[in-house]
């Protein structure tokens, strides 16, 4: 069966129940997208040209290793999301617990615009945490990589917001707002790919036909 929250249900509603009963600590907790994705932006560029003043590395090589962040990031938000964010048949209470305050509530609460997004402050824990941990094992090459990988969450968090929040275009990217619909509403474990559908294929969690189809015309 699919992750659908704690409860089972998906609420309608544009504001989500409190995680927390303290307002100020639950207040930590919601963020508009515009601040974590400027952020991270902010952050890439920082880096790119901190990589420009402080290495030796030439345009080239900047360019392939930012990209070569960006395609990582593909890898590392399929892997969080299936793994980490959904718990399986055989979680224990702890980690039915941990799953639905990071991700759970969301299914539950779709369409809270304020919690489609990291909140301000883990998102400056998770960006220097992220550079740290490319800067050891990558050497010079972790500046470029952390901006490419930053720069794959900014584009991430924009697409999600906008799969929830917008109809979907007329164009190729609805299969985009499609793959969404079906991985929130369908019964099964599937398309835990966002931002692309590229690992979902690679791990076989792809729909049948006939669910898509069944999707592609609502949407």
């Amino acid at each position: 069966m699919g992750y659908h929250g704690k409860s089972g249900y998906v609420s309608n509603e544009n504001i989500s129940m409190p995680l927390f009963k303290n307002k100020w600590l639950d207040k930590l907790t919601r963020s508009h997208i515009s601040i974590p994705v400027s952020m991270f932006f902010a952050y890439a560029i920082g880096l790119l040209y901190y990589t420009k003043i402080a290495t030796e590395l030439s345009n080239g090589q900047v360019v392939s290793i930012f990209f070569g962040g960006t395609v990582f990031f593909t890898f590392i938000e399929y892997v969080v999301h299936r793994w980490a964010y959904h718990p399986g048949d055989h979680a224990t209470e702890e980690r039915l617990k941990f799953c639905y305050t990071v991700h759970g509530i969301h299914h539950d609460y779709p369409k809270d615009k304020q919690r489609l997004a990291l909140p301000p402050v883990a998102s400056v824990l998770v960006a220097t945490l992220l550079l740290a941990i490319f800067r050891i094992f990558l050497g010079s090459y972790g500046f470029a990589f952390a901006a490419g990988f930053l720069v794959g969450y900014a584009f991430y968090l924009l697409i999600h917001y906008s799969v929830h929040i917008f109809r979907a275009p007329k164009n190729i990217f609805k299969a985009l707002w499609v793959n969404h619909a079906i991985h929130h509403y369908s019964p099964e474990e599937v398309l835990f790919g966002v931002s692309s559908p590229l690992w979902d294929y690679v791990f076989g969690s792809i729909p049948k036909k006939e669910r898509r189809k069944s999707v592609e015309v609502r949407v």
